[in-house]
């Protein structure tokens, strides 16, 4: 038995999940945000009672520090020499990484190396790793890269039609992310269903505020959504997916705007937010639809309609797939999104169960008896993944 910690350290925040390894057990979880703002907020959630302080947080350091701090207060552990791994999300391993692995000096160099490719993602996830290698010496350290996962994607699938030169001086490929999520739903959809990973065809739609869409092909991915950077693919929350890449060109030119200026705007404006004008909240979105605002009706069609592409031609590409899978915040909860994206599969033969798809955050099929392929919804567990990456490398040494 091991007490192995899954965290994820954002900008200004750190979620964080405390496991009893090997048998998974979650000893408790929580979230630190606006750290380094005023009015900071600290949560922590043991045995089903939620613990919230309100205070200034300045940096993770004290942010790291209030929460061992507060695993010994209430008991979670009994000293820091308990907890014997940390592992640590990083968006971007670049093409060095394709698996998790022990932080050291060269895995360090290897992720800074990646800060052009994740400039706000990267930096935060090497503070978080600092921060616990300084208050957690002894304990085992690991990073598990959101890139990983799509390492086994061929060349046809990663290189862009741009000069080649890019790709050899620049690195710009397509690089794919939410691979943590992906890896899990397919080793996931493996256990239900008895099939061997290496056995396993399915399209994995990871559905929230971000989004992106992976085939995966005996057992690994084949093509993902995003790109070069989370930008790229379906719509999202407040991003704006794929567009024509003249667009940005020509924002410039008219507006008078700087390349961050309009990076801000395809990033942080558009998706469902700047279409719908009401919100990017898929929920938010949904209500308004229903009450006849037109703007949310197009948000929402749009978003269905880039989902159905996608998986469509993925299917095409794959020559077939198993299973569709849902996943994430819109994947799990979203009924009316499910059953757009379905109906508009039918051509592929793939049909609803609507009675089994009226539901909203548990595993469940939702295909119905004669569908050509299995749907499923399967609440994504990236933590659990961090951990199990973390207790593996903790076992090797």
């Amino acid at each position: 038995m091991a007490i192995v910690m899954s965290v994820n350290a954002g900008s200004s925040s750190l979620k964080f999940q405390v496991y009893e390894m090997p048998e998974e057990k979650v000893l408790a979880k929580g979230l630190v945000e606006r750290i380094g703002l005023n009015d900071g907020v600290f949560s922590i959630t043991v045995d089903g009672q939620k613990y919230t302080t309100t205070c200034d947080i300045p940096d993770h350091e004290a942010a790291v520090r209030m929460l061992v701090d507060a695993l010994l207060e209430h008991h979670v552990v009994n000293s820091l020499d308990d907890i014997k791994a940390v592992g640590h999300r990083i968006v971007h391993g670049g093409e060095f990484y394709s698996d998790s692995v022990e932080a050291s000096t060269d895995a360090v160099e290897k992720v800074e190396e990646c800060i052009p490719l994740a400039p706000l993602h990267n930096p935060a996830g090497l503070v978080g790793y600092k921060s616990f290698s300084k208050l957690l010496p002894d304990a085992s350290q690991t990073f598990v890269f959101d890139t990983a996962f799509h390492q086994t994607m061929p060349a046809e699938n990663f290189i862009y039609p741009i000069p080649y030169e890019y790709y050899e001086e620049d690195k710009i490929r397509r690089y794919g992310f939410h691979g943590t999520s992906h890896k899990y739903l397919t080793q996931r959809y493996a256990e239900i269903t008895g099939k061997k990973p290496e056995d396993v065809q399915i399209i994995t739609c990871h559905l929230g505020n971000g989004g992106s869409i992976t085939a995966v092909k005996d057992g690994k991915s084949f093509k993902t959504s995003m790109g070069l950077t989370p930008l790229a693919g379906i719509e999202m929350g407040t991003r704006s997916g794929d567009i024509d890449p003249a667009i940005p060109g020509v924002l410039m030119q008219r507006h008078n705007l700087t390349a961050q200026e309009v990076d801000n705007i395809l990033n942080k404006k558009s998706g469902l937010l700047g279409v719908s004008g009401v919100s990017s909240d898929s929920r938010d979105i949904e209500n308004a639809a229903k009450e006849g605002n037109e703007r949310a009706k197009l948000a929402s069609k749009i978003f269905d309609d880039r989902v159905i592409e996608t998986v469509g031609g993925y299917y095409a590409l794959m020559g077939g797939a198993d299973a569709i899978l849902f996943a994430g915040g819109i994947g799990e909860n979203s009924i009316t999104t499910r059953e757009a994206i379905i109906d508009g599969l039918a051509a592929l033969g793939v049909k609803l169960d609507h009675e089994a798809n009226n539901c909203r955050g548990k595993e469940v099929k939702i295909s119905a008896d004669d569908s050509s392929m299995d749907v499923y919804v399967i609440p994504t567990d990236e933590e659990v993944m961090i951990a199990r990456d973390a207790y593996k490398n903790l076992a090797a040494e």
